[in-house]
């Protein structure tokens, strides 16, 4: 079976593009809302996103725990935040690949802003059935865009329902 390489979906939520991207473009939060990320750990302490940020995600999926590698690849204000995942490792990040794109899209929209999170499966160079067999045994048997299409719905309405509670914005 071929693989599906992106997998997105949107989210309104009643907050303005400034607000939603001061929240998404600092990798350290993102554990408030993933259902897999426990937060991040930037390199040179947390600071405002910008292009070459380099920061360790810190993960979770059952007992199962690991760290990743990324690098911010867009850091556009209120409007666009992108990371890519390069390493990977159980404490420490030190098999380097390319791993995913992730990608946060803001468009302003009546009286908030539309945010579209996009997974995009950057191990390209994996033949199908060994990325298949992989993926079915690291998720439970799904496939790896099916597993990321629920993580991103998680994630877009826990993300929602923060930014839209009257104390969920704060820190």
């Amino acid at each position: 079976m071929p693989r599906v390489f992106t997998v997105s979906d949107s989210v309104f939520i009643e907050a303005g593009p400034a607000e939603v991207y001061r929240q998404l473009s600092q990798p350290a939060r993102m554990g408030r809302w993933s259902p897999e990320n426990l937060g991040a750990t930037v390199r040179g302490g947390e600071q405002a996103a910008r292009v070459g940020l380099v920061f360790d995600g810190h993960n979770r999926r059952g007992a199962f725990r690991w760290t990743t590698r990324c690098t911010v690849t867009a850091a556009e204000q209120d409007r666009l935040f992108r990371f890519r995942v390069h390493a990977i490792g159980l404490r420490r990040p030190t098999l380097r690949a390319p791993i995913a794109t992730w990608e946060y899209r803001l468009t302003p929209a009546d009286t908030g802003t539309e945010v579209t999170e996009t997974w995009t499966d950057d191990r390209r160079s994996w033949p199908d059935p060994v990325a298949n067999l992989f993926d079915r045994v690291v998720t439970r048997g799904l496939p790896f865009a099916d597993f990321q299409r629920r993580n991103i719905r998680t994630t877009l309405r826990n993300l929602k329902t923060a930014l839209e509670s009257p104390d969920g914005a704060q820190g």
